[in-house]
């Protein structure tokens, strides 16, 4: 192949655009792999609205860097598709994961139509990150083995039977996502669902965010007035569940994994 050939076909081919997760707010919080790309990126659109800049901090110099909170979707990916004639790597940098609450297939649908090769590296949630800054554990044996990751209906309407109260039914651990403005919504469902007024719930805000991270404990009947009188009003994880606060329970059914009467594959039970 001759130089001229080469350079024609490195003109024609188009980059990859990799969907990376950059967590929850904390920049160190990005996988190695995300901050890896990142560290390789021509190009980087994030949401700047809910990802720290400093998230690009890992970026390097002379790196375009594109904030999206003033851009619609179709501005977005024409931008990608614009980058990814330029650059071999170009990164949407998105906040928590980006196949949770995001419009990574929305995004994706246009690439393949161009025949634009992309990928996704996951990202920490802010509900992991949440129970995390909170020393809490979304499972426990014999509480609940099931979590719900949700929202409230707001502008963006809930599909059929899933309803909060109807989800809530289930008793098990909920993290409630885009809901904090609509609280009175979720105080609703979760009475109707049968949860007491002294349910404990937990609401924080920013989770991870260095500097910035709230973390509030309350009951159903008090969590609404004790975020009011926080100042906290969004970006902020609801959490209902029957494990909170089993730290300092009295007593605790033991993990069947860690029991020395418990015999599995790498280990034989004691007597």
């Amino acid at each position: 192949m001759t130089a001229a050939s080469q350079a024609s076909r490195a003109e024609n081919s188009l980059g990859k655009i990799w969907f990376v997760g950059a967590g929850p707010g904390d920049p160190e919080l990005i996988t190695v792999k995300g901050q890896k790309l990142l560290a390789q990126a021509g190009a980087v659109l994030f949401a700047g609205s809910l990802v720290d800049r400093a998230a690009t901090m890992w970026a390097p110099e002379g790196c375009t860097i594109r904030d999206s909170k003033d851009m619609t979707l179709e501005e977005m990916t024409a931008w990608l598709i614009e980058q990814a004639a330029k650059h071999a790597t170009v990164v949407r940098l998105q906040t928590g994961d980006p196949g949770l609450y995001g419009a990574l297939i929305e995004m994706a649908r246009p690439l393949v139509d161009a025949g634009i090769e992309w990928a996704v590296v996951p990202g920490v949630s802010s509900a992991m990150a949440s129970m995390a800054a909170a020393g809490e554990s979304m499972t426990l044996p014999e509480v609940t083995q099931t979590v719900i990751l949700t929202r409230v209906e707001g502008r963006t309407p809930m599909p059929e039977g899933e309803d909060l109260a109807s989800l809530a039914a289930h008793r098990t651990t909920i993290c409630i996502f885009l809901s904090i403005t609509l609280l009175h919504k979720v105080e609703t469902a979760l009475r109707a669902a049968g949860w007491p007024e002294d349910a404990p719930m937990l609401v924080v805000h920013k989770a991870s965010w260095p500097g910035e991270q709230k973390i509030l404990r309350g009951t159903l009947a008090d969590i609404k007035a004790r975020c009011r009188e926080a100042g906290v009003a969004s970006q902020a994880m609801i959490v209902a569940s029957p494990t909170l606060g089993a730290l300092h329970w009295e007593t605790l059914v033991r993990s069947k994994l860690y029991d020395p009467t418990f015999t599995h594959r790498f280990r034989k039970a004691s007597a």
